[in-house]
């Protein structure tokens, strides 16, 4: 198979184009126009409320694609900039370098998060999605894990891992094991790299109490030791090639993460005749509804029922999307603001430059249906405020895991819950109102959380 591994100067080569295209392609507003990508509004006229009478839904399909490739591409910058951090750390393993490798790892995740609403419609994400963010984790096909809750001791295993095996650690290793056995043997993606920097969250009942403790996962920074420090978990000194196969887990599993998120940028590139770019902003009423389904399966079946009710009624850390770093508010959080940013046509890019054009808002607007419009805003500014809450209680100490297993946090996230089943219910009735054809937007959970 090809080596996958990016150079250095290719790296600087794709974000150059990145940020040259959407340059090239978004309009910026700086003419004293409303700044809506494809608008034929000729004779300049802003129409009622600042809303353009000229939108179209061809405007709404270019002001998506454009979004989505901003998000993408700033998904595949701040890859590449953990692509890089690991490499630094895993040559030079020290604390501080280990640290950096987090932060990058969480900063990857913030426009990452913001693009899964371009899910659940056919387009270039399907093909490696599962690879780029499935969970939950098949930690024990990698490395060691603990034989019981609480305790950061070396795995138990019947045979071996790959870490602690012999084969060859590569692109063709890694992807070979990917669901070999079924879901639960996820070898790649983000959560693989969050896996490998922090560990399991081992802390059920640290304190004796009963009570789950509010610090992520702890694997210390000898798991990457290059000498005789070297550990598979705090205390457990093992031979030094199982740090050195660590870090190649790492870098090569790294390589693949920026290898997949290559592939969605260049389908989603604007002006390339023939990609899914082309193919999405001339796809009429198809591409719009595709659209709204993407927004509605994502808020009900996907992140109100898999990814939160599933977590609060098992109240099971396995279930928590980002288990290891503590780092699920933000996942919820992102995802509820994609489904904002799909409707009001807006995104601001990790360099702080917003991208926005025409949006669906605008087109109910001018197919006369303002109060539906003002509906679905306002409901998906609701679910922003709850999700608000869930990301403000974690940054000040109590992460998700702990919301979903005390009584007195629980009302929290069943807010949130609530909030994306009204928002679904709202998407449902823009898609009647707007004469558009869409599956099930309930479709993707078993979960009971609509009545």
């Amino acid at each position: 198979m090809e080596d996958m591994k990016f150079s250095k100067i290719k790296s600087i080569s794709i974000v150059a184009l990145i940020a040259l295209t959407i340059t090239a392609c978004v309009d910026d507003g700086e003419d004293g126009s409303t700044g809506i990508a494809g608008s034929d509004g000729a004779d300049g006229t802003n129409g009622t409320n600042g809303v353009s009478t000229f939108v179209t839904t061809n405007d709404v399909l270019k002001s998506n694609a454009n979004i989505a490739y901003a998000a993408y591409s700033d998904s595949l910058i701040s890859a590449i900039s953990l692509q890089n951090a690991i490499a630094t750390f895993v040559a030079t393993p020290s604390q501080s370098n280990f640290d950096d490798a987090k932060s990058a790892w969480l900063n990857s995740r913030e426009p990452y998060g913001q693009t899964e609403v371009y899910r659940f419609r056919d387009g270039p994400i399907e093909a490696v999605e599962g690879a780029i963010n499935a969970w939950p984790l098949g930690e024990a096909v990698i490395d060691y894990v603990a034989p019981v809750d609480g305790d950061s001791g070396a795995a138990t295993l019947v045979g071996t891992n790959v870490i602690s095996g012999t084969d060859t650690i590569d692109v063709a290793l890694l992807e070979s094991l990917f669901e070999a056995n079924g879901d639960a043997d996820v070898t790649t993606g983000y959560h693989a790299i969050e896996f490998l920097l922090w560990g399991q969250d081992l802390n059920e009942d640290l304190s004796g109490a009963g009570i789950r403790d509010n610090s992520p996962g702890q694997r210390p920074v000898t798991d990457y030791a290059l000498d005789g420090a070297c550990t598979s978990g705090v205390g457990n000194t093992v031979v030094v090639n199982t740090c050195i196969r660590r870090g190649q887990y790492l870098t090569v599993v790294s390589d693949v993460l920026v290898k997949d998120l290559t592939s969605v940028v260049e389908a989603w590139e604007p002006a390339v005749v023939g990609n899914h770019y082309d193919d999405f902003v001339n796809g009429g009423d198809a591409s719009l509804a595709l659209v709204l389904e993407g927004m509605g399966r994502l808020s009900f079946g996907e992140l109100a029922g898999e990814r939160i009710n599933i977590a609060l009624t098992t109240n099971s850390q396995e279930d928590e999307h980002s288990c290891f770093s503590d780092n699920t508010h933000r996942d919820i959080f992102l995802n509820a603001k994609g489904v904002q940013n799909s409707y009001n046509a807006q995104y601001t890019r990790i360099d702080g430059e917003v991208i926005s054009g025409a949006s669906i808002y605008d087109l109910l607007v001018v197919a006369g249906e303002h109060e539906l419009a003002n509906q679905l805003r306002a409901s998906l500014e609701a679910t922003m405020s709850a999700a608000a809450v869930i990301d403000t209680k974690a940054k000040t100490g109590t992460p998700f895991d702990v919301l979903t297993s005390t009584n007195i946090e629980q009302p929290n996230v069943v807010a949130v819950i609530a909030a994306l089943v009204a928002q679904t219910d709202d998407i449902e009735q823009v898609i009647d109102a707007l004469s558009l054809t869409a599956g099930d937007l309930k479709q993707d959970t078993d979960e009971n959380i609509g009545g």
